[in-house]
């Protein structure tokens, strides 16, 4: 049996896209609501919107992506209001989350990108009962 450690503010958290499927969640809704208006108007409809092919900037790779995903990723964070100062701290953390394609973060590095909010607040946050969009702790590799 392993026995989990309690979360701190240097613990690694992501958002789990098992508990999205879990909870019958369609995560391309909440995706398509954080696209900002020019994106939303090219999407219109998440449900049409497609794969699509990408080209790794760095490698030439070219590998098939979600529309959505991509077009957040590498457009919608660049404007200035993705995350202003106005945004719920809660919204707040998920964009940073989509913004760095779900590399994982720890509620310390998480502060650092928003410059508000203690780190420790952060953390009551990601760790409160009800897990917001599914937001957890990274497994530990044993």
């Amino acid at each position: 049996m392993r026995k989990r450690r309690k979360p701190t503010i240097d613990t690694k958290f992501h958002i789990d896209f098992e508990q999205w499927t879990k909870s019958n969640r369609n995560f391309r809704v909440i995706l398509h609501s954080y696209l900002c208006p020019e994106c939303q108007g090219t999407f219109s409809n998440y449900h049409k919107a497609q794969d699509i092919d990408w080209i790794d900037p760095e490698t030439a790779a070219v590998r098939r992506v979600d529309g959505l995903w991509q077009a957040l990723t590498s457009h919608c964070k660049l404007q200035p209001d993705y995350i202003s100062s106005s945004t719920p701290l809660t919204s707040a953390i998920f964009r940073v989350f989509l913004a760095n394609e779900n590399a994982p973060l720890s509620p310390t590095e998480i502060y650092e990108i928003l410059g508000r909010k203690d780190p420790q607040i952060i953390l009551r946050l990601l760790t409160s009962s009800e897990s917001y969009e599914g937001i957890r702790p990274v497994p530990s590799v044993k």
